[in-house]
């Protein structure tokens, strides 16, 4: 006898074969002619198993009334050639157990449909609704495809500190990370804190980038990139922004802008493919039920080229094409996403990176152009979503960096380890980031980023 997951089951299940299926009721019917049909789904895949239990299965009429929507059973039978419209098998059950009962009163996710805000404040059961489940299938592919994607070429997976005493974006939305007993500073009315006191003996925080650390393993080791989570204490009520979300990022010594570009654009278009090859059945549930674009959004990144272009041009392109904008543009002021997504999807119609961003809208670490204006910056941009990788080509120079430095307000000395990089054997360098919730929101369609990662931490939110 064999213990099987529904997917394998429903796609080579040999009928007359006896198995072992496990997992919850999605539903139950019962037929006037002395039998009944479940439902049942494990997470490995979007349908479900049908299952017919007969009357004459042991201790049906003591048990069937219990098995109701959420409750979790065993099922012992023999796989038969189904007589229904898009089920190859059903499991004609030899056995029922009762597992785990769920009160039909109580149980919140019903046969009905469900707001995505409900479901978030039941964030602890709806991977059991389709949408979930499958988002997080997808989430899962995507994860293994970023790794795939690098150790076909040869990159070293580096482990990032999640603590850090290093600013890598200079922005100042760091958590803070103590042991201090911060009621008795506040009952104290404490205007100094003695940091030695502290457990690093100076002031520590979760990361919001391993980029700095990738680093240092780039310019020693060769390609590396580094996959985990940061942290972001930005006060955004958006459904773009995360406070705990997880970012890939690579580092490649000698690689100048135009190979950082080459290697970003390969990237995406392989997850991209991954995605489609191994989940087509939860991406046309996608498609169908949750964004109808999402396939010819997906098709346009896997055939067409990136277009190229000048941050500069981008901002002049903006300003002539008469459009109104919520936030109105200049030369020198960031993007916002309705800019973004009006060069992907309007103007273009295909995915765009931008570079040679103004250097007062980056962060120190981008190397500066000779114009003495732009910095060697680069985002991607993608229909539905906006940018959705950032990157650039380091700066090597140890006196541009420092001046850089001091210029965004920031002690070179705090960074001597960073800056010996630049002492020893300094090279052209260059990395980027994606954000992998916003990787997840473009492939699914999905419109609320806190509903493509299990948890999400936003502010005034950190439940479960």
């Amino acid at each position: 006898m064999v213990v099987a997951r529904v997917v394998s089951i429903l796609r080579e299940g040999e009928p007359e074969s006896k198995v072992t299926a496990r997992g919850w009721v999605r539903t139950r019917r019962d037929s006037r002619n002395g039998f009944s049909f479940i439902e049942l789904n494990d997470g490995s895949c979007l349908k479900n198993l049908q299952v017919v239990v007969d009357a004459a299965v042991p201790g049906y009429e003591q048990t069937i009334r219990q098995v109701t929507t959420g409750s979790s059973v065993s099922v012992v039978g023999v796989l038969k050639e189904s007589p229904g419209k898009g089920q190859r098998v059903e499991l004609h059950a030899e056995s029922l157990e009762l597992i785990g009962t769920a009160d039909p009163a109580e149980y919140p996710l019903q046969k009905k449909g469900h707001s995505m805000e409900f479901l978030r404040d039941i964030a602890h059961l709806r991977p059991r609704t389709n949408t979930f489940g499958a988002v997080a299938r997808v989430r899962n592919q995507i994860c293994w495809s970023i790794h795939s994607f690098f150790q076909k070429r040869g990159f070293l997976y580096l482990n990032s500190p999640i603590i850090t005493t290093s600013d890598c974006e200079g922005a100042g939305e760091m958590f803070q990370v103590t042991t201090l007993d911060l009621s008795m500073l506040a009952q104290r009315q404490i205007d100094q804190i003695n940091w030695k006191h502290d457990f690093f003996g100076k002031p520590a925080s979760l990361t919001v980038s391993g980029q700095l650390e990738a680093e240092t393993y780039a310019t020693s080791v060769g390609d590396c990139y580094t996959f985990g989570p940061t942290f972001r204490a930005e006060n955004s009520n958006t459904s773009r922004h995360l406070a705990e979300f997880w970012m890939v990022e690579p580092e490649m010594p000698f690689y100048e802008l135009p190979d950082n570009m080459d290697l970003a654009e390969e990237f995406i278009r392989s997850i991209v493919n991954d995605v489609l090859e191994h989940c087509g059945e939860d991406m046309e549930f996608f498609a169908q039920r949750i964004d109808k674009g999402v396939m010819e959004r997906l098709e346009t990144i896997c055939s067409r080229e990136f277009m190229r272009v000048p941050y500069t041009e981008a901002v002049e392109i903006i300003l002539q094409s008469g459009r109104e904008f919520e936030y109105p543009i200049e030369w020198g002021s960031d993007l916002q996403t309705e800019h973004e997504r009006f060069l992907t999807e309007e103007h273009f119609r295909q995915p765009v990176i931008l570079y040679d961003y103004p250097r007062t809208l980056k962060p120190f670490y981008m190397r500066c152009n000779d114009d003495g204006r732009t910095v060697r910056a680069m985002d991607v941009l993608v229909a539905g979503v906006g940018e959705i990788i950032g990157g650039s080509q380091r700066e090597e120079r140890l006196d541009v960096l420092e001046q850089r430095m001091q210029e965004c307000g920031l002690d070179p000395a705090e960074y001597w380890w960073y800056t010996d990089l630049r002492r020893y054997g300094t090279v052209p360098h260059s990395g980027f980031g994606l954000g992998l919730e916003r990787a997840v929101l473009l492939i699914t369609g999905m419109a609320n980023i806190r509903d493509v990662i299990p948890f999400p931490r936003t502010p005034g939110h950190a439940e479960f």
